[in-house]
């Protein structure tokens, strides 16, 4: 990741940025797997993993739908992007929310490695 980082601000392309479709697939298949291999733990039939998988995915893609709905309209509500409603945006609180990821993420790091 931190190679990938430096490539970027030295104007150097990605490899996520020259191959993106390679990189989710490989993401989606990884993470396809895991939900399979879970649901194979909880006692669903390997016949049924498929179905339940694709069921899965597409709930997911209805929820992404949905809270892009939800966004668009509050933005339509409030004006548009540069619309009426302006909201005071003090510098530091947008630091926040990366923060509070990062422990987060650290957290369960450490705890997940604990656990192993």
């Amino acid at each position: 990741m931190a190679p990938e980082i430096v490539h970027t601000r030295q104007g150097v392309a990605s490899v996520t940025q020259r191959y993106l479709w390679v990189v989710a697939f490989t993401f989606g298949l990884l993470h396809g797997f895991g939900f399979a291999g879970a649901l194979a733990q909880v006692g669903l039939p390997s016949s049924s993993i498929p179905i339940a998988l694709l069921f899965f995915n597409v709930g997911v893609e209805m929820g992404e739908l949905l809270f892009v709905g939800a966004v668009l309209a509050a933005i339509l509500v409030g004006g548009g992007v540069g619309g009426r409603l302006r909201l005071p945006r003090p510098r530091r609180l947008w630091r926040i929310a990366p923060y509070a990821i990062g422990a987060l993420a650290s957290f369960r790091i450490v705890q997940r490695v604990a656990n192993f």
